[in-house]
């Protein structure tokens, strides 16, 4: 297979880009500079590094480098300082998404192309009504006053769920929503559930970043696995 990772020097990002390569496939991954990936996957033989800023690639260049993917993730993420979550770009997700599912239509791909979407367990998959408590609501709300990076992660699945929707020739996609990200390096259990089963914003449970880079190379690489959860929110825990 061949896989587009953007977002890919990010925290977790950096360890699908290793899961990809590590099961022997190509990885096409675009980076502001190649030295903010690790050694292994910058000298690795199935590697291709594309040195730009997603958002700033022309609509040609963003074609170019989907053509013949059969797979694109997204590990973007607004950086947690003064300036990542109120500067621009805002909706540095969303746009990542239209554009890139915009580039593999205009390629007219043969096959659909899956597109898999790291999101946030704080945004409610709004396809399965999902019971959300009051508290969870006010909590939510002032998320979305307050801090843009919650908005663009639910636009970003938005994006997915109703312009992209259950039925598209050219793309399939899935939205993977991890719930408190934490560091470590070796993967280890993990569960799947299609809604929370506690409140997004209130549960303390803890999932490591390794662990969610795996589930989304699973998604990219394993039909089962696909088949399950393509066209959905899965949450991780």
């Amino acid at each position: 297979m061949t896989i587009l990772v953007v977002g890919a020097s990010g925290a977790t990002g950096k360890h699908l880009v290793e899961h990809l390569l590590n099961r022997g496939h190509h990885v096409r991954v675009i980076v502001r500079s190649k030295e903010s990936i690790s050694e292994f996957a910058r000298n690795h033989e199935l590697i291709t590094l594309i040195e730009a800023s997603v958002l700033d690639l022309s609509d040609t260049e963003m074609a170019q480098h989907v053509l013949d993917c059969d797979a694109v993730a997204s590990c973007l993420g607004h950086n947690m300082t003064f300036k990542g979550m109120f500067g621009k770009p805002r909706r540095l997700v969303t746009d990542a998404a239209s554009r890139l599912c915009n580039a593999i239509k205009s390629n007219k791909p043969e096959k659909s192309c899956k597109y898999v979407l790291m999101n946030s367990s704080g945004n409610s998959n709004r396809d399965l009504n999902e019971p959300i408590s009051f508290s969870h609501r006010l909590a939510v709300g002032l998320l979305r006053m307050l801090l843009p990076p919650h908005v663009d992660n639910e636009k970003a699945s938005d994006y997915l769920r109703i312009n992209i929707g259950q039925n598209d020739k050219d793309i399939e996609w899935s939205a993977v929503r991890p719930v408190n990200l934490i560091n470590e390096e070796q993967v280890s259990e993990y569960k799947i559930y299609t809604s929370p089963i506690k409140s997004a914003i209130f549960d303390k449970s803890k999932t490591s970043r390794t662990n969610v880079a795996h589930f989304m190379a699973d998604l990219i690489t394993d039909d089962e696995v696909w088949t399950k959860w393509k066209g959905q929110m899965p949450v991780i825990s």
